[in-house]
């Protein structure tokens, strides 16, 4: 709907003025009937209650009746007949033309304050001034004309002026629509400028949908911009939408690609997990299971339901697999508690032999540390996080033992005796030599340097005794 078409108080009240502004048959002049005058005298009376008694006089001024009941009106310097009531109140005939005067009036009134509204549009005003120039001219009233007349001129200008208003403040509203308009095609461009493989589809459409209801809106509210303007916005605006339906539609496809790619691979990966999944190959089915896992990661992903489905077939083999493997480390780590319970009382036994204080009781504790060995052997595993407590353990009563052992060789090896006598003999012989360089020398620091050395090399000496 235009803005011309709209219905609006201004319009209603305008059409009512166009309406009431239509000229009506001047009656011929006669003498009416006593009947006829009766009838007419209600409207006469309602009209002439809306003005005051001193507008009445003034346009009553500008007239005259007859005593034949014709009424006469000064128009300027001649005089011109009306109309005519024989057998009638001559005050009652002047008022009765009078009162059209002021009604007739009252309509230039209220086209100038209608001039005075943002609301009236330029039809209106040059059809309201044509009805009027219609009426003034030569009307069968009584009142001052010329000074009709010439409100009616001052209308005319005042018309001219409101139009070139109006045609102004119309050409600004358009400007401005126009740039409203503009700047819901620049979004929406820009957002088909933005497409790429990180888009938000259904954020995107969102946008695009909430775009699409500003035109609308704006459609309705705004002023109606150009045609030619309008389409080639709507153009634009179209263009970006069919780019981003495009785009969706091809991501769309490429998606259900991907998806039934990625389902195909996960069902060849639900197959091999099936053909493991009763394996007892612990470590060796445990890593192709996590190969599995990577591969399936990577597959990419299948849509929702049919991820839900694929995951559930694929974690279903899976736990089979990996549950079972748990139950067999469970009973494995009953047994190694059991085990390990049995090696500690074996240790009780062992860090009893201790402490080893000559030969003959290392000899007892080693042959007693050997059955305990042995049968340490037979026992078996025990949980992890306890192997190097009771190892290390059962290590530090064989090396206390093997202490003992090895310090008895040491002082019963004839090869050590051997290697000791020579070292003395070497270090006495030098010790000889060193004496000797000393009482030679002159020199203070030689000398010194010579005695420095004596004296570590008695101490080894002293060791070796």
């Amino acid at each position: 709907m235009s803005d011309e078409t709209a219905t609006t108080p201004e319009n209603v009240s305008a059409a009512a003025a166009k309406a009431a502004a239509r000229p009506k048959a001047t009656p011929k002049p006669h003498a009416p009937s006593p009947a006829a005058f009766a009838r007419k005298t209600p409207k006469v009376a309602v009209v002439k209650s809306t003005y005051s008694d001193e507008d009445i006089a003034k346009a009553e001024a500008f007239g005259r009746v007859a005593d034949d009941g014709t009424v006469f009106v000064k128009d300027g310097d001649a005089e011109r007949e009306v109309g005519q009531f024989a057998d009638a109140d001559k005050s009652e005939a002047l008022k009765l033309y009078a009162t059209r005067f002021l009604d007739l009036k009252a309509k230039l009134d209220f086209l100038a304050t209608r001039l005075k509204s943002a609301g009236i549009k330029p039809h209106e005003i040059d059809e309201s001034l044509k009805l009027l120039e219609q009426e003034v001219d030569n009307p069968p009233v009584v009142g001052d004309l010329p000074s009709l007349r010439a409100q009616l001129e001052q209308l005319k200008t005042a018309g001219a002026a409101k139009k070139e208003e109006l045609s102004a403040a119309r050409k600004a509203a358009v400007a401005k629509a126009v740039e409203e308009r503009t700047a819901i095609v620049e979004k929406a461009e820009a957002l088909a400028a933005s497409l790429g493989d990180r888009t938000n589809w259904r954020s995107t459409a969102d946008k695009f949908r909430a775009l699409f209801d500003e035109w609308q809106a704006h459609q309705r509210t705004s002023v109606r911009i150009d045609k030619a303007q309008a389409d080639a916005l709507w153009k634009r605006f179209s263009a970006a939408r069919t780019t981003f339906n495009q785009s969706r539609r091809k991501w769309a496809q490429n998606r259900d690609a991907e998806r039934a790619q990625a389902k195909s691979a996960k069902e060849a990966i639900i197959e091999e997990a099936n053909a493991i999944k009763d394996s007892t190959e612990w470590v060796a089915t445990s890593r192709k299971f996590n190969e599995l896992m990577d591969r399936w990661k990577k597959a990419g992903r299948a849509g929702r339901n049919d991820d839900d489905a694929l995951w559930g077939r694929f974690r279903e083999a899976a736990d089979t697999f990996f549950n079972a493997r748990q139950a067999d480390r469970d009973q494995i780590s009953s047994s190694e508690k059991e085990n390990l319970a049995k090696k500690e009382e074996l240790l009780k036994k062992a860090e009893a032999l201790l402490p080893v204080k000559d030969v003959k009781a290392a000899k007892a504790a080693r042959q007693a540390l050997g059955k305990i060995q042995d049968e340490w052997d037979e026992i078996g595993f025990v949980p992890r996080g306890d192997v190097h407590r009771i190892e290390s353990r059962l290590d530090d009563v064989e090396k206390q033992i093997k202490a003992v052992e090895d310090a008895e060789w040491k002082q019963t090896d004839p090869e050590t005796d051997a290697r000791k006598s020579d070292f003395e003999e070497q270090l006495t012989a030098q010790l000889a030599e060193l004496d000797e360089k000393i009482a030679a020398a002159t020199d203070p620091k030689k000398k010194a340097a010579l005695e420095a050395e004596k004296a570590t090399k008695e101490q080894w000496l002293n060791a070796v005794k």
